[in-house]
């Protein structure tokens, strides 16, 4: 099912950006119901729809049929919001967020991996961990910025959907305080942008916490964009940290985001884990 929504929102995300004649500084899509092509939980792509109504970001919305789905789109301005969040120091990326619909897919691989908590590193206005908490994932979100915090918990509040949102650097946070027992990061930033960096110190701090290396996967957001990589194609850029880390790649999905609106080509995250190592039998 994941891989048909998939197919199909790319699909839809490709013919909307081709005859979208409006002047926002973003938009999406969400389906205005679950149908054939996108058969999600009535309940679920609610919820969805609720998170953009009760986001400040988005300012207008409507319906249209693309591609013969019948959709709303959403516009919005993020403006204020990328100001505030390049200020800090160790910020590895301004506020640009990926899809409503494209956070709850990768939320949902994340569920069907078999995962019991999400942490989103870097979280923005929290939309990935909110797809995890409607989807049954516990949730905890960590964002440097206060002005993103204090939206999060406006939308927590409004959605009445408790995502966790945590005001915090987190280069410096302590997430043995969460009692993790099976969970996913999710990654914000490029590896090119300082994401390499913010990932290195998630991984030292997973591996100093006892037995959860073997329990722990990681998201990673990268990009297809030859220009963006400078000649590093492979698995979106992070390559070289997968391989040095000894992680396993899962799957990549490709989705779109606001960044990848205007282009082609879509935003790839890579699902990965910690190789498993045999232990060795001796007689």
């Amino acid at each position: 099912m994941l891989g048909e929504i998939v197919s199909n929102l790319i699909l839809i995300k490709q013919e909307f950006a081709k005859n979208y004649n409006g002047s926002a500084h973003i938009q999406e899509v969400i389906p205005s119901s679950s149908s054939t092509e996108f058969p999600i939980d009535d309940n679920h792509l609610n919820l969805l729809h609720n998170f953009a109504k009760k986001n400040p970001i988005y300012f207008n919305s409507f319906e249209q049929e693309i591609g013969g789905v019948s959709c709303i789109i959403y516009e919005g301005d993020i403006n204020e919001y990328w100001l505030n969040s390049i200020k800090h120091g160790t910020s590895c990326q301004p506020f640009y967020p990926t899809w409503i619909m494209s956070a709850y897919v990768m939320s949902f691989f994340a569920k069907q991996l078999g995962y019991v908590e999400l942490i989103d590193i870097g979280s923005g206005d929290g939309r990935i961990a909110f797809c995890g908490n409607i989807l049954g994932l516990i949730s905890h979100s960590i964002e440097i910025d206060d002005v993103l915090v204090k939206l999060q918990e406006t939308i927590c509040k409004s959605t009445n959907q408790n995502f966790d949102p945590t005001c915090e650097d987190a280069l410096d946070f302590d997430y043995s305080q969460f009692k993790l027992t099976h969970p996913i990061f999710f990654i914000g930033g490029l590896p090119q942008m300082g994401g390499d960096v913010l990932a290195t110190n998630i991984i030292d701090k997973i591996n100093s916490i006892s037995d959860l290396k073997n329990n722990t996967g990681l998201v990673f957001a990268g990009t297809h964009s030859k220009r963006q990589l400078s000649g590093n194609l492979r698995n979106g850029g992070w390559s070289t940290l997968i391989e040095k880390h000894n992680l396993d790649v899962v799957d990549t999905v490709s989705l779109p985001t606001v960044w990848t609106f205007d282009q082609k080509i879509e935003t790839p995250y890579i699902y990965t884990k910690f190789k498993q190592h045999e232990k060795n039998n001796f007689c």
